[in-house]
């Protein structure tokens, strides 16, 4: 794990997974955080929000979009070819 200056509190996955346990009803916002579990694990961000989300049962409009843009640079590098692969 990968941890900056802007983080104040930090938790490991494995330690915040209970956290990221519950349902979410509003479809939208399912099919939003219905992503690898792989990208829980390496993003802190994505946890927070999905805690925020299943907190508060709200999102700005600027958490989904910095969600989804954080999501889609993490497929884009899973899509990368590794320099194994080559």
């Amino acid at each position: 794990m990968v941890v900056t200056s802007r983080q104040t509190f930090i938790r490991c996955y494995d330690c915040q997974k209970e956290d990221l346990q519950g349902e979410i009803k509003d479809p939208k916002m399912k099919k939003m955080f219905n992503i690898p579990e792989e990208f829980y694990k390496n993003n802190s961000f994505l946890r927070a929000i999905k805690v925020n989300y299943l907190k508060y049962e709200t999102l700005s409009e600027k958490q989904i979009e910095a969600f989804e843009k954080v999501v889609k640079q993490m497929q884009e590098e899973k899509k990368k070819p590794t320099s194994s692969e080559e």
